[in-house]
């Protein structure tokens, strides 16, 4: 496995590189288990740095015509997109994303969400309007933390930074630690697409000491964070003591209700590949396939086929499916939830705790598929964020849609139906905040986000951008 050359990354504060920090955290490539970078940990006095950069940036950077802001937001899309391959090759370095997935999706579709950005504002959005005898203006919050995760890093990193930009406001990033240095590229392309100094931000380290000092620190006006429930839960309460506007996207549990009237072959194929999808940490994955009970059996054997085509393998391989799982905490993590599905009852039909023998370091998972997952068990209840699908027998519409929704979740799923209004039926009564029908195509214009524990506030397209917008109204 080819491994990129050692290299550090330090954050960016105020425009300038900044290496300072309580020492240095290694980043290990999850497929070798070899240390291929360096960012120093950074303290709450880096944080503060950055913050008051970003705050001294900020009255400029409001005041400049909205226009100008997108034409920066898509220089950062055009600088994405001319070192697709350069971003593509460290993520899967840093990850382990398949190369050519990483491609496909972890580089292109920021390019893709920061240049649909750039097209809104251009495209005629408005800041203002009239109600009655009320101007309405939309205004920046201010400056804003944002805290992203390692499963899509440059895509979470993006899809907080480019509607904030476009907003009128200025960013301090923490990027994950164990993905940051992509962020580290992220930094060279603002630095290329001429981003005035102080709006874009970066400090690397810890969220216990980064991540929090951030949160907490009083001239942040808002909070963006994208991770787990816990972390999410946490960021929450703490933003609580400065009354800081807080978006959030945490995890789910996604289901697959596959209808009696679809085409079973097809909505397997297409579900399984969904729930494998970046060896199973997507936050949107259908980790639950629902079927009719008197189709179960040929629905398990129809997925046996399918996740025989998943084998873990070299990420760096453009034939790969599946790579490693992004650390060896990860990979134990899940190989925990396996081995509850197996003591609690549920069929192993494929996969299980078994670590392929021919890969050596890596923090690799086979693709695994339990059969006859009752709703109270655990692994059809938590968050897994592995390649692990869960087949889930129910009786009728009613009952698939009341399996559905008995987690605390409400992020994502899907509905694969012959009949489009039963189908559509159906997804309106998930309590989620995106359901795809037969398998139609990711929107990355359409709002991005959960019910319940899944989070709070939406990402891309208008909706992301209003995000970061306040509403004032001023009656005349």
């Amino acid at each position: 496995m080819t491994v990129p050359v050692a290299t550090s990354t330090g954050h960016l504060i105020g425009g300038q590189t900044v290496t300072d920090g309580d020492g240095w955290i290694e980043v290990v490539n999850p497929a070798t288990g070899r240390s291929i970078s360096t960012i120093p940990a950074g303290t709450a006095a880096q944080v503060d740095a950055a913050v008051r950069a970003a705050a001294d940036a900020w009255p400029a950077w409001a005041a400049t015509p909205a226009t100008q802001r997108a034409a920066i937001v898509r220089r950062l899309s055009s600088g994405i997109a001319a070192r697709a391959d350069e971003l593509a090759s460290v993520i899967t370095a840093e990850m382990g994303s398949p190369i050519t997935f990483a491609t496909k999706v972890q580089a292109a579709l920021p390019a893709a969400t920061s240049a649909s950005i750039a097209d809104l504002i251009d495209g005629g959005y408005s800041f203002t309007e009239e109600i009655g005898n009320s101007l309405i203006t939309r205004e920046p919050v201010g400056v804003v933390g944002c805290i992203t995760p390692w499963n899509y890093p440059l895509h979470q990193l993006v899809a907080k930074v480019a509607p904030a930009l476009a907003a009128g406001c200025t960013v301090v990033v923490k990027p994950s630690e164990l993905a940051p240095v992509s962020a580290g590229l992220f930094a060279e392309i603002v630095a290329t697409a001429g981003v005035p100094a102080g709006v874009v931000n970066i400090v690397h380290g810890t969220g216990p000491v980064v991540g929090e000092a951030l949160v907490t620190h009083p001239l942040v006006d808002m909070v963006s964070f994208t991770g787990s429930v816990a972390a999410g839960s946490r960021v929450a309460a703490l933003a609580a003591g400065t009354i800081k506007k807080v978006s959030l996207e945490l995890g789910g549990k996604s289901a697959n209700v596959i209808l009696d009237d679809a085409d079973l072959t097809k909505s397997v194929k297409i579900g399984v590949a969904n729930c494998f999808l970046n060896a199973g940490q997507t936050c949107t994955a259908w980790s639950r396939m629902l079927v009719p009970q008197r189709l179960h059996d040929q629905a398990v054997e129809l997925v046996q086929a399918a996740a025989a085509r998943y084998v873990p393998a070299d990420p760096t391989d453009p034939a790969t499916k599946l790579g490693p799982l992004a650390s060896q905490a990860q990979r134990e993590r899940v190989l925990g939830y396996i081995r509850s599905g197996i003591d609690a009852g549920a069929r192993l039909v494929a996969g299980g705790v078994e670590t392929p023998s021919d890969l050596g370091e890596g923090s690799f998972v086979q693709a695994t598929v339990f059969a006859d997952v009752r709703p109270e068990m655990t692994i059809a209840k938590e968050e897994i964020f592995g390649p692990v699908l869960s087949i889930m027998p129910y009786q009728d519409d009613d009952d698939a849609v009341r399996i559905a929704n008995s987690t605390d979740y409400g992020l994502s799923g899907a509905v694969f139906s012959a009949d489009s209004d039963r189908a559509l039926a159906v997804a309106g009564r998930l309590r989620t905040g995106q359901v795809d029908i037969n398998g139609a195509a990711f929107n990355p214009l359409a709002p991005f986000g959960g019910y319940r524990r899944s989070g709070v506030g939406r990402e891309l397209g208008r909706f992301g951008l209003e995000e970061f917008l306040e509403v004032k109204s001023i009656q005349r």
